[in-house]
């Protein structure tokens, strides 16, 4: 098989995208590693010999300066997470005693382990402040006080000498370091008596004591290393001058470095200050007005995650060590940021707080934002044109760096601001917690709390959540376009370098230096030492040495662009030569860096120097070469000669990408937002709840206030826990506090999504009942708009599949998806809950509840895959098997009726309304309380709340037309039938009840006695008006049932009489599993088979259900078949029967007379206790018994009101018959009121119901099932059916 060629192969792997739909809303995805990243050359500056210049000694000792410093940020990383031993030591009993030398051993050895890192650390700091000093002295000799030291020289010089203040710094704070010691030195003394010659190491301890116990020890040694052998004030003034410029022209970079400048620029001038000449010669170089403006500018620094430095603190504790310092009442006159004037503490936070700033920064963002998308669109047009000019090509790639150094900057100041809004709070704990808070209260909390929880506003906290955003996705957006712009970057770095050394430095030569040897020496040393020839097209190399001596040079040189950028030394070299050019090497001149007014050097040429040494300096940011190096020198690449270019190319390429991410790491880095190690000491506490943690209070802030604009934010402030996590393996390498971040995160996380799901819970319910709420409703309100929900930005956090978090990748999707499913499921058991606490009136706010939780769950179903509402509600509801009819719903509706409903509640026919009787004893019934649960569990909001109860109260207290119309819906075509059948089944108990009784009557007929309530056949009646065809259900079940839509309407069976396809399938799944020898139990297989059936049978004969109402009246009809022969008897002589008649119309008339007498003389009447049901269930029995005619002929009120009728007519308006005064006229309204009722019955029933068709009526197909289902585990809703003539 032929290999492909390396460029092929490149080419493809180009045409794969990773990309997906997952919108960035977190910061750079970086995974933690224990793996240092190179920052530095390997080879650091041992290269700048091959250049031939006088920088051997300095970057020997630059070499030994660097390797110090990075000696001192390991030392200070001890120091730091340094944690008391002694606390976690075990007491001994005094049951134990005997034990405590064993004891002292152990702890001991425990202790002298950690105090050998104390002892390297002192070692260190006399070694480094030694070396430091004879780097001082070496400049202060009088053959160095012209050729001074480089840029890159002072600026290590600064860094070690910070390194050393840091260290002094958190030798001071830690107050468990001294405590451990005085326990080592005891046990040291007692388990030192039995060893031999141990003078030596009480002396070490001795030192060590003296070392821990002396604040600034660290600084006062290198005070005296310093001035051990001459004065070095000459250097001191030099880095005070070099500090001070830096920080008026702003020219540190990076922030860092600025606060590096601001914490060591005190300690240089006390030690300056403190020197045996003349102290006085400083503040002659450098005005104390601007030392003073400087320390006045910046109070508070930024020296370490939780702890601040201030320099006016500095200089006041530092007099006290340094006697000559004592006399600078100017600088010891300054505040300290807890001494601050009223006045002056005010307008310090407009400067501190991000809140006073956020609003500049935002535009900067969206600014920065657009015009790097434009550079990033133009650099690929670029890429994807062939043959472009080459001065476009320049200015594209151009543009592109500038915006990366713009970002860089951006992030840099950025994260400064973060820096020092902290350090700010921690010099000013919040003062109260509130105006309702007690000063009790106040003292209880913790320092911690008073820094950290207590002293962020909600304005300050959303303004927080809003910068750490802005610099993660400006910092994302950069490290997403590394492999875009990496050769834009090294081509214009190498552009920028060529362009001057072979372009501008040649006019120079040719104009400016052409008679100035020496300085035209240094220049020839610039172009010879970073010229690249090699790009050059327009002259060879051997035309070089003819540039000294003039010629036509008017023509700028040209040259290809090419990814090979300046080394770290090039770069040191080219800053040393053109300083040389500027001050001579003589930095003690006055003027400043570019400033001096005695060069002879023109304002433009000097300005050109300048521009160009700044561009230096900002490459070190941008470029790592570690990498490169030891890609072209480690590696071993076995290709061919055609394929070497290729691989350069891309190795190169993967170079760039890699430093690029060093620097993009480095400055969105906010891990120390997390670390609070003094705070822990200080507060004597393993550690702070997850309420203290500024992270976490971010994430909750955005949770809690609900602001649309800052949720996409929401997972931000967690890469803070990446950024802390990466810092505590890599920086600090301590793996305990690692576990602590991970322990955290893990607990907050968990918080995190349960808060979060309830917040797109909420808002969707909210939404959700804002929808179904009326709109006339909101139209006639003035404040309708409160029932408005604000669009919420979930959408993008719903598609969420990969959230980086500790070096593991969570999908936030499915974790949102599974609480969804949990949430719904809670909400719909709570609704059950709720509504089996109530009466059966809560069935409609029970239907509009669950309509706006299903609607919730529609809307949420766009965005999010979660099981489907009807699974859920059918778990809810345990109806889950395809033959369960009996729901939970259901049953507690049937529980109820019995219990409540239908004891006491009466039928106003009136209203069409059952309302519950005043009068009627109510029946004790035990239920359990009303669950309580949040608002998001009803409709969402307190106000959405308000206005569906609202509607709620209209329809509670009576059982009507909307409540059968809300259990028609809720219990579906499945469980209805089974509720009717319940209901049927009452009635027929109740009539088999009224047998006796009608027995009884019938025997003493003269006699009037009340008739029991026969209010249960109603409710089925009136189902018959709210029946709705479910539409859904028949699609979804008419292809299993093997159905076929016909012409007009008619539905066609496509088996031809066969089994359905449900039945098919379960039976055919049956016979293969069955037919496997490895079946353990067939017999459920069988049982699942039977029961497919089963279901087949019941949904075709639900199918073909006709009304309601008509079964219902012919069940009734077929259960009083039995008493037909007692209650409707045939008469003997072929005549009806008139007075000795028992048939049930003359019971029910003689009863219905007693019952209106009974309404008319008493108060309250009969009807307030029975209301209209009394007529329907009489009417309804008269009437399926034959004996409607009968009982119109024959009522006694009827005849009554016969009689009133006829005597009426003959009564004039002048005489009125005694008979009817006004006692008789309450009588005959009831009479008439009980006719015309009556009638309506009647008329009802034989709508639909006619008598003559009574016998078809119980056993035609639209009142009942033809099939007869017979099986034994699912016992049929109409198996007991009574039939007529039984």
């Amino acid at each position: 098989m032929a290999a492909v060629p390396v460029e092929e192969a490149i080419a493809a792997l180009s045409t794969f995208s990773l990309e997906d739909e997952q919108p960035e809303v977190q910061g750079p995805a970086v995974l933690v590693s224990t793996e240092r990243g190179a920052t530095n050359s390997p080879i650091e500056y041992s290269d700048v010999s091959a250049y031939r210049l006088s920088l051997s000694e300095d970057t020997k000792a630059l070499n030994q300066l660097n390797t110090l410093i990075h000696e001192g940020k390991e030392m200070a990383s001890v120091l730091y997470t340094y944690r008391s031993c002694v606390k976690a030591l075990p007491q001994l009993p005094d049951s134990m005693k005997h034990s405590q030398a064993d004891l002292y051993l152990e702890t001991y050895q425990v202790l002298d382990l950690e105090m050998s890192r104390l002892r390297e650390i002192q070692r260190w700091q006399a070694s480094a402040a030694s070396k430091l000093a004879a780097d001082m002295q070496r400049f202060s000799r009088p053959e160095r006080r012209i050729n001074g030291p480089t840029i890159t020289h002072l600026w290590s010089m600064l860094k070690l000498l910070d390194v050393l203040v840091q260290l002094d710094h958190l030798k001071n704070a830690k107050a468990s370091i001294p405590n451990d010691f005085s326990w080592y030195k005891r046990t040291f003394t007692q388990v030192s008596v039995q060893w031999p010659d141990t003078d030596s190491m009480r002396e070490e301890l001795d030192d060590l004591q003296i070392f821990l116990s002396t604040r600034w020890a660290i600084l006062l040694n290198l005070h005296v290393e310093m001035f051990r052998v001459n004065n070095v004030e000459d250097i001191l003034q030099v880095l005070i001058v070099f500090a001070v410029e830096s920080l008026e022209l702003d020219f540190a970079l990076l922030f860092p470095e600025r606060h590096m400048l601001l914490q060591v620029l005190p300690i240089l001038v006390v030690m300056a200050t403190s020197s045996e000449k003349d102290s006085e010669s400083l503040y002659k170089k450098v005005k104390i007005n601007r030392l003073i403006n400087i320390f006045k500018n910046d109070p508070v620094i930024p020296a370490f995650p939780d702890l601040h430095l201030s320099p006016a603190a500095i200089l006041k504790e530092l007099s006290m060590y340094f006697q000559k310092f004592s006399s600078q009442t100017r600088l010891l006159t300054l505040p300290a940021p807890h001494e601050l004037p009223p006045r002056e503490a005010q307008e310090y936070p407009r400067h501190y707080l991000i809140v006073n700033h956020i609003g500049a920064i935002r535009a900067e963002h969206d600014d920065f934002a657009i015009r790097f998308a434009s550079s990033m669109n133009q650099l690929l047009l670029l890429k994807s044109t062939d043959g472009a000019d080459i001065e476009w090509c320049k200015e594209v790639k151009g543009n592109m760096y500038d915006m990366v150094v713009e970002g860089f900057q951006l992030l840099s100041r950025w994260t400064a601001r973060v820096w020092e809004q902290c350090a700010w709070k921690f010099s000013r704990p919040c003062r109260d917690t509130g105006p309702s808070e007690s000063q009790e209260l106040l003292a209880s909390y913790s320092d911690y709390e008073k820094v950290v929880r207590y002293n962020y506003s909600a304005e300050e906290r959303k303004a927080l959540v809003e910068l750490v955003s802005y610099i993660k996705s400006v910092g994302s957006m950069m490290q997403r376009s590394d492999t875009l712009v990496a050769d834009a970057l090294w081509e214009t770095i190498h552009a920028e370098v060529q362009d001057f050394v072979q372009n501008t430095l040649a006019t120079m030569l040719r104009t400016t230096f052409r008679k100035k040897k020496d300085l035209s020496r240094i220049l020839s040393d610039m172009r010879t030492l970073s010229a690249d020839w090699m790009a050059n097209t327009s002259k060879p190399e051997s035309e070089f040495q003819s540039l000294q001596h003039g010629g036509d040079e008017s023509r700028a040189n040209f040259f290809y662009p090419r990814p090979v950028a300046p080394t770290a030394a090039q770069v040191h070299c080219l800053q040393f030569l053109i300083y040389e050019v500027v001050s001579g090497g003589n930095l003690r001149k006055p003027g400043g860096l570019f400033g001096n007014s005695g060069s002879e050097i023109p304002v433009n040429d000097l300005k050109q120097l300048e521009t160009f040494f700044y561009k230096l300096s900002f490459f070190l940011h941008i470029l790592d070469y570690s990498v490169l190096e030891a890609g072209l020198f480690e590696g071993k690449l076995q290709v061919n000669n055609q394929s070497t270019e290729t691989i350069v190319k891309v190795l190169v390429k993967s170079c760039a990408t890699f430093m690029f991410h060093n620097s993009n790491q480095e400055g969105n880095d906010l891990g120390f937002l997390w670390f609070r190690e003094f705070y822990l000491e200080s507060s004597r506490v393993i550690q702070f709840p997850v309420e203290c943690s500024l992270p976490w209070m971010l994430v909750d802030h955005v949770l809690e206030s609900q602001s649309a604009g800052l949720l996409e934010s929401v997972l931000m402030p967690f890469d803070i826990y990446n950024d802390s996590a990466q810092h505590a393996l890599v920086v600090l390498k301590q793996r305990f506090l690692y576990d602590e971040i991970e322990a955290e995160v893990d607990h907050c996380f968990d918080i995190f999504v349960s808060k979060l799901c309830e917040a797109i819970f909420t808002y969707y319910k909210s939404w959700s009942a804002s929808e179904r709420l009326d709109p006339s409703f909101l139209f006639a309100l003035d404040n309708g708009e409160k029932y408005s929900i604000q669009p919420m930005r979930f959408t993008s956090l719903l598609k969420m599949t990969r959230v980086k978090l500790l070096g593991r990748t969570i999908d936030l999707r499915s974790l949102i998806a599974e609480r969804m499913n949990k949430v719904f499921r809670e909400n719909l058991e709570f609704l059950f809950d709720r509504f089996e606490s109530q009466d059966l009136c809560a069935i409609v706010e029970l239907e509009k509840l669950l309509d706006i939780l299903k609607h919730s769950h529609e809307l949420l179903s766009k965005d999010l895959s979660m099981d489907s509402f009807s699974l859920m509600l059918n778990e809810m509801q345990e109806n889950i098997s395809l033959v369960s009819f009996s729901s939970r719903l259901a049953s507690q509706i049937w529980s109820e009726m019995q219990s409540d409903f239908l004891p006491n509640f009466i039928l106003c026919n009136t209203t069409q309304r059952f309302i519950r009787s005043s009068k009627v004893p109510l029946v004790p019934v035990q239920k359990p309380s009303v669950p309580h649960a949040k608002p998001n569990f009803y409709c969402g909001t307190q106000d959405l709340n308000s206005a569906h109860q609202s509607f709620a109260r209209l329809h509670s207290g009576f059982f009507g037309i909307p409540h059968m119309i809300s259990v028609v819906k809720l219990l579906g075509s499945r469980s209805l039938p089974w509720l009717i059948r319940a209901l049927l089944d009452h009635i027929s108990n109740k009539v088999a009840t009224l047998e006796p009784m009608i027995t009884g009557l019938q025997e003493a007929l003269p006699k009037s006695i009340g008739l029991l309530p026969f209010d249960g056949g109603v409710t089925g009646m009136k189902l018959v008006l709210l029946r709705e065809l479910d539409t859904t259900h028949f699609m979804q079940t008419a292809p299993w049932l093997g159905l076929l839509p016909g012409a007009d309407g008619q539905t066609l069976h496509s088996q031809n009489g066969g089994d359905s396809p449900v039945v098919n399938l379960f039976k055919s799944s049956t016979a293969a599993i069955v037919s496997n020898p490895r079946c353990p139990n067939p017999t459920s297989f069988y049982m699942m088979s039977k029961q497919a059936e089963a279901a087949d049978l019941l949904y075709q004969a639900n199918l073909n259900t006709g009304s309601v109402l008509e079964y219902a009246l012919a069940f009734t009809s077929a259960a009083l078949d039995k008493y037909c022969s007692k209650w409707s008897a045939a008469p003997k002589t072929g005549f009806i029967d008139i007075t000795t008649s028992r048939d049930f119309y003359r019971i029910y008339s003689g009863l219905q007379i007693g019952y209106l007498e009974q309404s008319v003389q008493l108060q309250p009447n009969n009807h307030d206790m029975l209301g209209d049901s009394v007529a329907w269930g009489g009417c309804t029995i008269i009437y399926l018994l034959g004996q409607q005619l009968h009982f119109e002929l024959f009522d006694f009120s009827y005849q009554i009101l016969n009689v009133a009728e006829v005597e009426a007519i003959s009564i004039t308006q002048t005489h009125k018959n005694p008979y009817f005064g006004q006692g008789w006229d309450p009588l005959l309204e009831a009479m008439k009121k009980a006719r015309r009722l009556n009638n309506h019955v009647f008329s009802m029933l034989k709508a639909r119901c006619p008598l003559e068709d009574k016998t078809a009526c119980a056993i035609k197909q639209s009142g009942a099932p033809l099939h007869r289902i017979k099986f034994e585990n699912t016992v049929s809703a109409f198996e007991t059916l009574p039939l007529k003539g039984t």
